[in-house]
């Protein structure tokens, strides 16, 4: 069973929903919609599954309904038809006090905006959601410094939030997230009003920190190279439509259609492909020249270690973080993810 499944969930916004309901399931356009009837369409038969433990990116333009979609996950909008179920149980089905449970213990938000208190510490901030769960004031804190040494923020734990940047106020918004120990994330353009740098290390950080915790997490971003970067699988809306849902090589390589091509034309691949999702496994390879290997990371991207396979002419052993090998990258298959007809063209142009 999937950890998260949403299934043919449509939204219409506006004053009579499912009177305009019909129409589109006819197949009526977002454009069409919002001509003819002033109502506006967030979701159109969206239908997806989300495995436990699982990155789920999903991403579109501004208006393309990806934050309508993670909302309906903790119901903080509700389906004009359709069913979200969480662990096999339909989150519509939850009364007041059920879905307040549900939203204390299953899971947890990280906002765009920090959502942060401005008259709480970062400790007493990050320690909130546990306040709420009724936690004891000892082991409320114990766990938030915790959690605050994992984002890297010791020592700013009685600080305010108006005295740290804007990036490692985000810091505080993941730790509070991460204490309550959640096992779902949800994460809504929470890198997206961070500058570039600061973008890029909260970006390592959450990827080391799913490392370790193997949350589900659903992320929400309109930046394709942060969706390929950070998800196992992304989806693709359009004008509320689910337009594909695949991994970052699948999206890569085979787009669905005009919109998502689009969207990778550009993409640098050597930036956003990791090792493992290209490898062969072990068992799918026969014979390979093994007197000749470059060890590489399965979690490392093809920029990484691309200029020494080049130099080298090496093919790689590729291993987890115990260093057992888990696979093997050759330079063909590295020819073929990066769309280059030689290897050393690739260098010199990423």
């Amino acid at each position: 069973m999937s950890k998260i499944e949403i299934n043919n969930v449509y939204k219409i916004f506006g004053p009579s929903p499912k009177k305009i309901l019909p129409m589109v399931q006819e197949g009526a356009t977002k454009e069409e919609v919002l001509e003819k009837t002033g109502h506006t369409v967030g979701l159109d038969n969206v239908s997806l599954k989300i495995d436990e433990g699982e990155t789920f990116v999903c991403m579109g333009l501004s208006g393309s309904g990806k934050s309508t979609l993670i909302r309906h996950i903790n119901r903080l909008i509700d389906p004009t038809s359709g069913v979200v179920s969480v662990e096999g149980t339909d989150v519509m089905s939850l009364d007041k006090n059920k879905l307040i449970d549900f939203r204390r213990h299953k899971m947890s938000m990280v906002f765009q905006r920090f959502g942060l208190f401005p008259h709480k510490t970062v400790l007493e901030n990050v320690g909130y959601g546990l306040e709420v769960q009724g936690k004891k004031p000892e082991d409320k804190n114990k766990v938030a410094m915790e959690k605050i040494e994992a984002v890297g923020l010791s020592g700013f734990e009685n600080q305010y939030p108006n005295q740290l940047s804007g990036g490692m106020q985000q810091r505080v918004g993941l730790a509070r997230a991460l204490a309550t120990d959640t096992d779902i994330l949800l994460m809504d353009e929470a890198f997206s009003a961070l500058d570039p740098l600061i973008r890029s290390d909260m970006q390592k950080q959450l990827l080391d920190l799913q490392g370790e915790l193997k949350k589900t997490i659903v992320f929400i971003t309109h930046d394709l190279d942060e969706s390929l970067k950070l998800g196992d699988h992304i989806g693709i809306l359009n004008g509320g439509r689910l337009v594909q849902v695949g991994t970052p090589i699948e999206i890569i390589m085979k787009p669905a259609d005009d919109y998502v091509s689009a969207f990778v034309k550009d993409v640098n691949r050597a930036k956003v492909i990791k090792a493992k999702i290209i490898m062969k496994s072990v068992n799918e390879v026969d014979n390979i020249d093994k007197s000749n290997l470059v060890k590489i990371n399965e979690d490392q991207f093809i920029e990484e270690f691309l200029p020494q396979v080049v130099c080298s002419n090496a093919n790689c052993e590729v291993v987890d973080k115990s260093g057992n090998t888990k696979g093997y990258l050759t330079q063909k298959e590295l020819s073929k993810a990066l769309a280059k007809e030689h290897l050393k063209e690739a260098v010199k142009t990423n």
